[in-house]
C-alpha cells in the first residue's frame, strides 16, 4: 500500500490518538506521522480506508463528506450488527472500536479487521476466475443470504434492532422521505412508482429476520478458488429487522442494471459466463431458506418494485452530492442518468408489465 499521510475525510494523526486510547492493545505508538492509509477505490456511499503502523492493519469506516441524510450512514447500526453475528454462519469482520464524537474525524466512525478477499465488481473479474467458479460463487452468495435471513434476532441480541410489524409501509415511507431530501429534479416516475407502492403494501407473512439492505456481490469479500469463498459481508449501513425478500429483491435489481442502463454502474458481474439467471437464484434461496418457491413469486412483484425504487432514491442522493462537489474519488459522472431508467423499471416490475 502507498503511504498516504493526507487523505479526505481521514485524520490519521487524530485517529491515532483515539485508538490508541481505545485499543493499546493493537497500537501501543500513537506518535504523528505513525500511520499511513489509502481510501478505498469503489465506495459510493460510506468512505472506507486501510490504515498501517507498518505492522498491522485496520479498516476505517466513516460516513460521506458533505450532505448525509439524516437515517442514512449510521456507524452504529453497522457496529452493532456486525458483532451481534460474530459467532454465526454469516461471516463478518470481527469489529473493534466505535466513536460516536465528531471531533475526532469530524463524524462518527468505527474499526474493524481487515479481511482478506476480493469484492467482485466486473464480469470481467469473473470470467478471469472461470464459469463453474462463478457458478460457485454466486450460489455461495445466494445461501450466505440465506443463512443471515436463518439468523434469529433475539438470539444474537438483536431482538430491539428494528420493528418487524408494518416493516414494508415504513420503508416505502422511509424511501419517498429519502427522495424528497435527495431530489435535484422532477422525477414523475418515482412519484408515480411510490404512489402504487404505497397502494399494494402486502401483508406481514410472518418471515421476518435480519436484512442486510443493500447485498450484493461487491458487498462480500471472497476468495474463489476457495470451497467457502465467501469471506466476510461488509457495508451493513442500512441493516435492520424486516422482510427478509427486501435483501432478495434488491439483489435481484442490481444483477440486472448492467442491462438496464448500460456499463459499469454498480456492477456488470451478471454478464459472465456461469453467473446465474433470476430464476436459478431463486431456486437456490428458496433451497436454502426452506421457503415454498410460490410464496416467492407470489410476492416479488411489490419488492422489485421498492427495490429498483430505492436503488433510484441512493443514486439520486448519490448524484446530488456529485453535483455539490462534495464526492471522494472518481465514477461519478453518469450516475444520475441511471435514475430514470431504474424508476421506468421498477414501475413495470410493481405492476407485472416487466
Amino acid at each position: 500500500m502507498s503511504r498516504e499521510t493526507s487523505i479526505p475525510g481521514l485524520d490519521l494523526d487524530a485517529f491515532a490518538a483515539w485508538y490508541a486510547a481505545q485499543r493499546p492493545d493493537q497500537l501501543p505508538d500513537a506518535t504523528p506521522g505513525s500511520l499511513s492509509g489509502r481510501l478505498i477505490a469503489g465506495g459510493k456511499s460510506n468512505l472506507t480506508y486501510e490504515v498501517t503502523d507498518g505492522y498491522s492493519w485496520w479498516i476505517v469506516r466513516r460516513p460521506p463528506l458533505g450532505h448525509v441524510q439524516a437515517t442514512a450512514h449510521d456507524m452504529g447500526r453497522e457496529y452493532t450488527v456486525m458483532t451481534a453475528l460474530a459467532d454465526t454462519p454469516v461471516p463478518v469482520p470481527r469489529t473493534f472500536a466505535h466513536c460516536t464524537e465528531a471531533s475526532v474525524l469530524g463524524a462518527e466512525f468505527y474499526v474493524m479487521e481487515r479481511v482478506t478477499g476480493t469484492p467482485y465488481r466486473s464480469a470481467a473479474q469473473l470470467t478471469a476466475i472461470g464459469p463453474e467458479s462463478t457458478t460457485a460463487l454466486a450460489r455461495a452468495m445466494v445461501e450466505t443470504l440465506a443463512a443471515l435471513h436463518s439468523v434469529d434476532p433475539a438470539s444474537v441480541g438483536l431482538a430491539e434492532f428494528g420493528r418487524p410489524a408494518g416493516f414494508l409501509a415504513r420503508q416505502v415511507r422511509r424511501w419517498g422521505q429519502q427522495l424528497e431530501g435527495s431530489r435535484t429534479r422532477d422525477l414523475p416516475d418515482a412519484d408515480r412508482l411510490l404512489a402504487h407502492l404505497a397502494d399494494h403494501v402486502p401483508a406481514d407473512d410472518g418471515a421476518a429476520g435480519i436484512v442486510h439492505g443493500d447485498y450484493r456481490l461487491d458487498n462480500l469479500l471472497a476468495v474463489a478458488e476457495d470451497p467457502a469463498p465467501i469471506k466476510a459481508v461488509v457495508d451493513w449501513e442500512m441493516a435492520t429487522l424486516g422482510d427478509p425478500l427486501t435483501d432478495l429483491a434488491l439483489l435481484l435489481v442490481y444483477d440486472g442494471l448492467a442491462d438496464l442502463v448500460g456499463g459499469n454502474l454498480v456492477a456488470d458481474v451478471s454478464k459472465a459466463p456461469g453467473y446465474p439467471s433470476t430464476g436459478q437464484q431463486l431456486e437456490w434461496y428458496a433451497a436454502a431458506s426452506g421457503r415454498d418457491p410460490a410464496s416467492l413469486d407470489g410476492r416479488m412483484h411489490f419488492h422489485l418494485g421498492l427495490a429498483h425504487f430505492k436503488l433510484a432514491v441512493i443514486l439520486e442522493g448519490i448524484h446530488r452530492r456529485f453535483q455539490q462537489g462534495q464526492t471522494v474519488g472518481s465514477g461519478f459522472d453518469d450516475i444520475g442518468a441511471a435514475v430514470g431508467p431504474l424508476l421506468a423499471a421498477g414501475l413495470a416490475a410493481a405492476t407485472g408489465k416487466d
